[in-house]
């Protein structure tokens, strides 16, 4: 857990370069409140619930993706993941991240989203996937 929010912004910085949309970036000050999203049961209770999604919903051998997969979730202030983006690109990345949106979507439960200073902001979640052979790699 901690390894990724000291990668956190490394990441977002690397993918600046990728993403076709200017957003806005969180900047924090000393004394900032910063609380980062919450998903009932934790970001292991997230993962589990997605990658069930992705295996009842998508049919993954149709991509035939092998290695990691790197998806960066957007969590937007009402809680709700409002973008899905993947690392690295593909043949047909753009039908395998509309699929992966629609697998999120299906995920039960809501995010507690980002707070600073007790407002709610966007925020993001990076989690990587190893699919080999047509399936995904649960841990």
């Amino acid at each position: 857990m901690k390894k990724y929010l000291m990668v956190l912004p490394f990441l977002l910085l690397s993918f600046k370069g990728f993403s076709q949309e200017t957003t806005a970036q969180i900047q924090l000050q000393p004394g900032d409140d910063f609380r980062k999203a919450e998903f009932p049961g934790g970001e292991d209770a997230f993962r589990k619930e997605f990658l069930n999604m992705v295996y009842a919903y998508i049919d993954v051998a149709l991509y035939a993706i092998k290695g990691e997969v790197t998806f960066i979730f957007n969590i937007d202030p009402k809680g709700k993941i409002d973008k899905v983006d993947i690392l690295p690109k593909f043949k047909n990345s753009e039908t395998f991240i509309d699929d992966m949106k629609y697998a999120a979507k299906k995920v039960k439960g809501k995010w507690k989203p980002a707070t600073k200073n007790g407002v709610p902001v966007d925020s993001k979640l990076i989690m990587k996937i190893r699919f080999d052979n047509n399936t995904y790699d649960h841990d």
